[in-house]
């Protein structure tokens, strides 16, 4: 990646904050960001945050005679490998759907020929809007990616679909885009995230605080590096990685069976929090409070997802299994290792603060050659190494 650029737009939202941390993991990665700045997304964050994260310069007005003569925008707009606006605002997608050219950010957008990935952020009714709605789809058919948006709580208050991505899943779509060795092109990935939801009557269930982004991580590092991945995913608000097909389930028993369903596959990643018992029956209506006290509610075990994989006549030819752990880590990843009959585990200590529904994971690697530690870093990052160990596992 160190020779790939990318061309950032910073449009005007809230989410604009992500983008200080989208940059952070891309010159981590190696990948250049020459970043554009538009007059509204200088309310959110900073030219000079912006820069000193890029190690570029930010370019921000059209007719400017600086700007202009260091690099004009013409220059500008095919100076990268791949033009990324996060967020895109329904103003700069509008813009660009419709071909205007009203300043430096919408000019560069109509007059780029390299590809163009969008990751959407604005109100739900903006954009569930008719007009957004058009704008998207001639977007999509002018050959325009997109990543997200996903659906959550906003800053105006209002619940649905419209948040932007966050920078781990746009940065898997950015390094999708960039990554030109496919070392695990023609293989089959399976990929298990999120929570499971064991239901106890129509209204409550069993369920964990997993918020998958470390599962939707590696599912789209994967897919970057040219595998074609099955994401089996318990109930998230996270949109799909790019190139990447989800299959949504809720259950343990569901997953398991999309599992099976999706094999034969050379690559099985569980990173999913699986619930380890279920409600023996599940009530027809919702359980009451009584003067008895609390109900008796008989468990039984689910069925283990990693050592079925583990032991399937049709088993992967890598197994990788994750142990979330509070305590003696290691000690447990081992002998989850040897109980589960996997080939690696992924160990991380979840009772560390920011660690489980975070941004940040620090894992060691358990396999039965020994143990390899790894610092605390973003997800992305964390997905990103994994997915090359398992290309230089898979020759």
């Amino acid at each position: 990646m160190d020779e790939k650029r990318v061309l950032l737009i910073v449009g005007g939202g809230i989410a604009a904050y992500k983008a200080l941390e989208l940059v952070r993991l891309l010159r981590k990665a190696g990948v250049a960001v020459r970043p554009i700045l538009t007059k509204a997304g200088a309310q959110f964050v900073t030219p000079l945050s912006l820069s000193a994260l890029a190690e570029d310069k930010v370019y921000a007005q059209l007719f400017s005679l600086t700007d202009e003569a260091e690099m004009g925008h013409i220059e500008l707009s095919r100076s990268a490998d791949l033009v990324v606006v996060a967020p895109a605002t329904a103003d700069l997608m509008a813009k660009a759907a419709n071909g205007l050219a009203s300043d430096l950010a919408s000019t560069t957008l109509l007059a780029t020929d390299k590809p163009v990935l969008m990751a959407p952020a604005m109100n739900v009714r903006m954009w569930e809007h008719a007009a957004t709605r058009r704008n998207l789809a001639q977007l999509q058919a002018d050959g325009v990616r997109f990543v997200g948006p996903d659906e959550g709580a906003m800053a105006c208050g209002e619940y649905g679909p419209g948040r932007m991505a966050e920078p781990a899943a746009i940065f898997q779509a950015i390094l999708a885009l960039l990554e030109t060795a496919r070392p695990l092109e023609g293989k089959r990935a399976i990929v298990t995230a999120g929570p499971t939801a064991e239901p106890i009557d129509p209204v409550r269930m069993i369920t964990n605080r997993s918020s998958g982004k470390q599962g939707y991580a590696i599912a789209g590092a994967l897919a970057a590096l040219g595998a074609d991945v099955v994401l089996v995913s318990g109930p998230t608000a996270l949109a799909a990685p790019a190139g990447v097909n989800r299959v949504n389930v809720e259950t343990a028993q569901e997953m398991l069976s999309a599992c099976e369903a999706a094999l034969p596959a050379e690559i099985a990643v569980c990173v999913a929090a699986v619930a380890d018992w279920r409600p023996e029956t599940v009530g027809g209506s919702k359980l009451k409070k009584g003067a008895a006290g609390p109900p008796p509610i008989a468990l039984v075990e689910n069925p283990d997802i990693l050592a079925t994989l583990s032991k399937a006549a049709r088993r992967p030819r890598l197994v990788i299994g994750f142990a979330a752990e509070t305590d003696d880590v290691e000690a447990n990843a081992k002998a989850k290792l040897r109980k589960k009959g996997c080939d690696w585990i992924v160990a991380n200590d979840v009772s560390v603060a920011g660690t489980m529904g975070g941004d940040l994971n620090a894992v060691a690697i358990v396999t039965a050659k020994g143990v390899e530690r790894w610092e605390r870093a973003p997800k992305a990052e964390v997905a990103r190494r994994l997915a090359q160990r398992i290309a230089e596992a898979l020759p």
